[in-house]
């Protein structure tokens, strides 16, 4: 009997289901009452509801009934730690070690537990939410991974660990490692939920152990990793001794630039930095730095970023220098028109890393720019040059003058048009703006500015203007076919079927809307039938795992168990796919890679 509540209370945690965990736990203590195993479990499932009191006196209860079983002190490490008791929280990881001194989810619960001491006296703020961060908490992490015969073997790699103990700092971190299919199995462990491998191989299994991955099953001892001999060192070849070689002299370079920098010695740190790109050229933070002092010079950071991007280095670097580039253009911005260049990238730089900084100047940028416009669009004396400047080009084109305003509006809709067949799409740009300025509720200017944003690859700013289009006049089918290309070119191939389907219910014979619901659909079948490339199925399942909508599909205990039903119980799945609601998400999931129906 108390084997069979204990089963119940083990699937219960493995849902996610604390609290029916602890209420089958706690009818398993009653039956046998001295099962020092229960009560582990139990404080698990009080830990996972932030009961941290009752957490602490399950381990107690533990500790008491087995004292030489070290898990029974990482529960007792993890309660106080739970209650901010940091100094008992390092007293009961240390026992646990002296019991197993290697132990890693020991050894990650009192680095854990120093890492809380320190932090409080320095009064640091915690990170931001992360939807998966109850999934990396605490040393449970680690005892899951080691638990997983997966996962378990990627505790000997040095790079690993680093990467689970930053995500366990900060979770927010998780999307710089989502590529690395090391970090998509754990958190497939660790959310219990299988992701398909992106090189057509076996799957990442789910957890499907009686047991759960908090709490103890009946072993008392986690099985440790084996560990893999070391490989012997390489012999370097001439050509590899060579890159070596050029790559520390470019170093020593580099330092030679910071340090003529640090003089403000602008013309040597070019020096320096450029003789370190020619040594090594796969290192943009030598063109990052030489941008610096472009900078101070009137220059700005385009070679940098666009190296950047054919080395596909990190999006923070390629970040970096756009903001130096927009600080730049800041600079030397004599009018409102000369902040459109500035925040265009700063608002770059923060599709590539979203930094406070960048945010902060983006909007002193737009503020800037917002009054100076004023200034600009209500000022008799310059309303009066532009009218005789360009009453030829309005005679041409047929329009009536109406007023200064309505003259104004018509000038600059002509000649963004007129610049936009020249291929010309900054300067379209800001014509189609100065037209906005003036009428802003005319969706055509929307649409056409919106054209010129996805031609220079201006994806957010398009999308932007696509949804301004539609909210203006949801009858105008272009504002659909605008929106469904940028979302088609993300590849967010569902969404811009929802926005093709949208579009036709206005224009139902469009043949630009047609067309691209029968694209996204070739898309979407491609990842149904699993005939998407290793490559292809690494990037859509790295660029799912950021979207909002997935991390909640995945983070729903409800859809965890539907996955599990989908593997282990055919009637069960049989249930679930009657219900559109749940088939909605899972095809979601399917079309982000990270599940697959066979």
């Amino acid at each position: 009997m108390a084997d069979e509540a204990k089963a119940k209370g083990n699937a219960a945690f493995s849902s996610g289901d604390y609290e029916a965990a602890v209420r089958h736990f706690t009818e398993a203590i009653s039956l046998s009452p001295d099962n020092h195993v229960l009560y582990s479990n139990r404080s698990a499932a009080h830990a996972s509801l932030h009961n941290y009191a009752d957490a602490l006196a399950d381990a107690k209860k533990t500790v008491e009934l087995k004292p030489d079983w070290s898990k029974g002190y990482s529960r007792l490490g993890a309660a106080h730690l739970g209650l901010q008791d940091y100094i008992e929280a390092v007293n009961s990881y240390k026992k646990g070690l002296d019991i197993d001194p290697n132990n890693e989810a020991l050894k990650s619960g009192l680095a854990d537990a120093k890492a809380a001491a320190s932090a409080s006296f320095r009064s640091r703020s915690p990170p931001a939410d992360n939807p998966f961060g109850s999934a990396f908490a605490g040393p449970e992490m680690w005892a899951k991974l080691t638990a997983d015969p997966t996962t378990r073997s990627y505790l000997d790699q040095d790079d690993f660990r680093n990467m689970m103990k930053d995500i366990q700092r900060n979770p927010n971190n998780l999307n710089l490692y989502l590529k690395d299919q090391r970090v998509m199995q754990a958190l497939g462990v660790l959310l219990n939920v299988k992701f398909k491998g992106p090189t057509g191989g076996d799957d990442v299994e789910m957890q499907d152990e009686d047991a759960p991955k908090g709490p103890e099953t009946s072993k008392e001892e986690t099985r440790k990793p084996e560990s893999e001999p070391e490989p012997e060192p390489m012999e370097l070849t001439e050509e590899e001794k060579e890159a070596k070689e050029r790559k520390e002299k470019a170093l020593k370079e580099k330092e030679a630039g910071n340090a003529a920098y640090k003089k403000k010695e602008f013309e040597k740190a070019i020096e320096h930095y450029s003789s370190a790109l020619e040594l090594d050229d796969e290192d943009i933070s030598y063109l990052t730095n030489r941008a610096a002092v472009y900078l101070e010079m009137g220059k700005d950071c385009d070679k940098a970023v666009e190296r950047g991007r054919e080395l596909r280095s990190d999006f923070k670097m390629i970040a970096r220098a756009l903001t130096r580039k927009g600080t730049a253009l800041v600079k030397m911005a004599k009018c409102s028109k000369d902040y459109e260049p500035a925040i265009e990238t700063f608002q770059k730089a923060l599709t590539e890393h979203r930094n406070p900084d960048t945010l902060k100047k983006l909007n002193e940028a737009e503020k800037a720019k917002k009054e100076l416009e004023q200034q600009e669009i209500f000022d008799p004396k310059i309303a009066d040059e532009e009218r005789e400047k360009d009453a030829v080009d309005l005679f041409l084109v047929g329009f009536t003058i109406l007023s200064t305003w309505d003259y104004g509006v018509a000038v600059t809709q002509n000649r963004g048009n007129e610049f936009f067949k020249q291929q010309k799409y900054p300067e379209a740009i800001q014509h189609y703006t100065e037209s906005l300025r003036r009428n802003p509720k005319d969706p055509r200017t929307y649409s056409n500015r919106a054209a010129c944003y996805t031609k220079l690859g201006a994806m957010p700013e398009g999308l932007k203007d696509a949804d301004k289009c539609i909210e203006l006049d949801p009858t105008f089918s272009k504002g659909y076919t605008r929106k469904g290309a940028i979302q088609f070119f993300l590849k967010e191939y569902d969404k811009a079927l929802e926005t093709y389907q949208e579009g036709l219910k206005h224009d139902p014979q469009n043949q630009e809307l047609l067309d691209g619901v029968r694209r996204c659909v070739q898309q979407i079948n491609k990842a149904g039938r699993g005939e998407l490339s290793p490559e292809e199925l690494k990037e859509r399942q790295a660029k799912g795992m950021q979207d909002p909508e997935i991390q909640n599909i995945l983070s729903d205990p409800v859809m965890r168990q539907v996955l599990v039903d989908f593997q282990e119980n055919p009637k069960a799945a049989q249930d679930h796919m009657k219900n559109p609601q749940v088939m909605n998400k899972i095809q979601k999931l399917i079309n982000a890679g990270i599940v697959q129906m066979r």
